[in-house]
């Protein structure tokens, strides 16, 4: 049977009982004790996950936030399988040029809210016009509305490929890719993919890995050898990924029956990967914000098939790609780990830029410095 090709017009619509449902269980929530050591030594401290539990519980309002991405267009369709959702939303400028946003885990297009409106209206944004662009952010196999996943195997090349398959049927010939976190691999794949297709790819974050290449880490410069401990000194912060590539289906019980596990599980990433001058996630990005990401994740009961994505794509991560010929340019914040001389062994790296605030999360955390560099980027290119 042929795959059902329809794009169809999507909206988000939780039901009242999956609302109700998540403040009784946060109002039931089995708290264990707090470990006697120093704070978030040993993972999210109990306090803290109590005060920010039950502000979700009785403060946050989802729909609020709801109604905010309604108000961006939304598509679903079938691609190799599964039904994936993306954000399409077209810039008022006819001549802007299209742009595929791809986030990573644990994100999801909520990351960009802060970023579509400078992007594809520059315009009312106090910039050029001339800088816009239309954009379409897929959620990633397996996440949030393009989940939960009914197959395995989602490896970057297979979600690269899905991508060119979305710009295919949105009508786009010619268009840009960037992302963030697994998103700095796609967008990159997508470029070896479709290179007549894809003007340049814009990543933040790492581009290549140092592994097998002694002579690429001889003469760093101090801050590529700061930026390189963070991809090295990781044993105590990995145990999210080791089980993700492992046994995510074991995990997901935790995660999709309880929200406070959920909640720790992504919250301890908005502490360890936001800016390092950061003491608290809230005070790198908007709590309301964080908070909207996590519900999406709950909502939706992706827990267990967006974990998935580090078992399918555990071959992918440290592999070299191959070389590409399509123009690259990187934005390296506080806490990410490119070096540029390992991303220019594979990619055509033309621009290159560091920032001294922002993080992982650069499209919630410094939304003006990561919009400007996209935009300086494909300046050229368009």
């Amino acid at each position: 049977m042929a795959e059902d090709t329809t794009l169809r017009p999507f909206r988000i619509a939780v039901p009242q009982a999956d609302l109700d449902d998540l403040r009784t269980r946060l109002a039931r929530t089995r708290w264990p004790a707090d470990a006697p050591a120093p704070a978030w030594s040993h993972g999210v401290p109990v306090d803290y996950l109590k005060d920010l539990a039950e502000y979700w519980r009785t403060g946050y309002d989802w729909r609020a936030h709801e109604a905010a991405l309604n108000r961006l267009p939304q598509v679903t369709t079938v691609i190799d399988g599964e039904h994936l959702h993306a954000l399409h939303v077209r810039s008022p400028e006819p001549d802007a040029l299209p742009l595929v946003l791809s986030h990573g885990w644990p994100g999801s297009i909520v990351e960009f809210m802060k970023v579509i409106g400078p992007l594809t209206d520059p315009r009312a944004h106090g910039g050029d016009p001339a800088d816009a662009f239309h954009v379409v952010a897929p959620s990633l196999p397996g996440f949030a509305f393009s989940g939960p996943a009914r197959t395995t195997g989602w490896t970057l090349e297979r979600i690269a490929r899905a991508w060119a398959e979305w710009m295919r049927r949105l009508g786009y010939e010619r268009y840009g890719a960037q992302g963030g976190d697994t998103g700095s691999l796609i967008s990159p794949m997508l470029g070896r993919i479709a290179p007549d297709r894809v003007v340049g790819v814009h990543v933040n974050g790492a581009l290549g890995f140092p592994e097998g290449d002694p002579a690429a880490l001889t003469g760093l410069t101090p801050a590529e050898r700061a930026r390189l401990r963070l991809y090295t000194d990781t044993a105590d912060r990995s145990g999210y990924s080791a089980i993700q590539s492992t046994r995510p289906q074991t995990l997901a019980y935790g995660l999709h029956d309880s929200p406070a596990g959920q909640l720790a599980w992504i919250a301890e990433k908005f502490k360890e990967w936001t800016d390092p001058a950061a003491d608290l996630p809230e005070d790198a990005v908007d709590r309301d914000q964080m908070l909207t990401n996590v519900s999406v994740y709950w909502f939706t009961g992706t827990a267990g098939s967006a974990a998935r994505l580090y078992k399918d794509g555990a071959m992918d991560w440290s592999q070299p790609m191959g070389s590409s010929r399509v123009p690259t340019g990187v934005a390296v914040f506080p806490g990410d780990a490119g070096i540029r001389r390992i991303a220019e062994r594979n990619d055509d790296v033309v621009h290159w830029s560091e920032f001294d605030r922002g993080g992982h999360f650069a499209a919630m955390e410094a939304p003006d410095l990561l919009v400007t560099d996209i935009r300086a980027f494909f300046r050229p290119l368009r």
